[in-house]
C-alpha cells in the first residue's frame, strides 16, 4: 500500500473547484497567487486503516519559509510510514519534499524518497518554469523533461489547490487537471458530488464530497472507487478518504492538526 502517495494523489481535488481551465492554458509567465489557506507551521496528521488493521500514519508539514536561488519559497514535507501488523507484510517509509515559490505557487524543487516493501524510488527534481523543463539531478544533470506550463509535483499540487476560493460548481461536473510525476504528465478528471457532514474524532464538520476519476486496472478497482471529503472552509483540508483497492479497502482520517490558518469548524 503506497500510503502517502495515495493520500496526495487524490487530495489534489480542490483545484478542480476553482478553475474552468487547466493550468497550462494560463498566459502570464510570472503570476502572483494569493494564499489564504495555509501558513508556515501548519501540521496535519492522518491515521490510515487497511480494513480492520491500523496500517499507517501520514503527516504533512509546512516548514518555515526559506530561499532557493534568491526566491522566497515554502518548504513542505510529507511523510508516511506503516505501523502495527502492516509492518510485517509491507513495511513503508515515504518522504516527499517540495519547495514552492511563494508568489507563483509552483514547485522549484521536488524530492521523493520512498521505500515501499523494498521497492525504492529516489528523485530530486529541479524545475525551470521559464523553459518548462525539469532535471532530475539524481539521474542526470544534462537530461531534461518537458512539462506543461505551471505544472505541479505530487506534493505541491495539494497546497496550490488550497489557495483558490471555491467558485460555483454543480454536482456531477468533472474537470481535467495535470500533474508532473516521474518524468510524465498525469491527467485526472475530478467529479464534485456536493456537501456532506462528516463525523470525526473532533466532532462533525461540513465537507465537500469528491471523486477523482483515475486510471483503472492498476491500483484502484474502477474509476469511482475513491471518495474524498475536504473541509468546506478557507483551509480546504482533506478530512477523510476512503478507497477500494484490488485487495481490500483503505480509510484515512484526520487524526491531529496544528497551526491552521483558520479555525476548523467542528460541531
Amino acid at each position: 500500500m503506497k500510503i502517502l502517495a495515495l493520500i496526495l494523489s487524490v487530495s489534489i481535488i480542490p483545484i478542480a473547484l476553482n478553475e474552468t481551465h487547466t493550468i497550462e492554458t494560463l498566459d502570464d509567465p510570472i503570476r502572483v497567487i494569493s494564499n489564504n489557506a495555509f501558513k508556515s507551521g501548519e501540521y496535519l496528521k492522518y491515521r490510515i486503516h487497511y480494513g480492520i488493521i491500523n496500517a499507517g500514519i501520514a503527516e504533512l508539514r509546512v516548514n518555515e519559509s526559506v530561499s532557493r536561488n534568491g526566491q522566497p519559497v515554502f518548504h513542505m514535507v510529507g511523510t508516511g510510514r506503516s505501523t502495527g501488523m502492516a509492518e510485517w507484510f509491507f513495511r513503508t517509509r515515504d518522504t516527499y519534499q517540495t519547495y514552492m515559490d511563494k508568489d507563483a505557487m509552483v514547485p522549484v524543487e521536488f524530492i521523493r524518497d520512498v521505500d515501499e516493501g523494498g521497492y525504492k524510488i529516489n528523485r530530486h527534481l529541479l524545475f525551470d518554469h521559464t523553459s518548462q523543463k525539469a532535471v532530475d539531478i539524481k539521474k542526470s544533470t544534462t537530461e531534461s523533461y518537458l512539462f506543461p506550463k505551471y505544472s505541479q509535483d505530487l506534493l505541491s499540487t495539494l497546497y496550490y489547490a488550497r489557495c483558490y476560493p471555491v467558485t460555483d460548481l454543480k454536482p456531477g461536473q468533472t474537470i481535467p487537471i495535470s500533474m508532473f510525476l516521474d518524468y510524465e504528465t498525469y491527467n485526472f478528471e475530478l467529479k464534485y458530488l456536493g456537501i456532506e457532514n462528516i463525523k470525526s474524532k473532533f466532532g462533525t464538520i461540513r465537507c465537500k464530497k469528491l471523486i477523482p476519476v483515475v486510471q483503472s486496472g492498476r491500483v484502484f478497482e474502477d474509476d469511482e472507487s475513491i471518495m474524498l471529503w475536504v473541509s468546506d472552509d478557507e483551509n480546504k483540508i482533506p478530512v477523510r478518504l476512503e478507497a477500494q483497492i484490488l485487495v481490500g479497502s483503505v480509510k484515512m482520517d484526520l487524526d491531529a492538526y496544528e497551526n491552521t490558518k483558520h479555525p476548523l469548524r467542528f460541531k
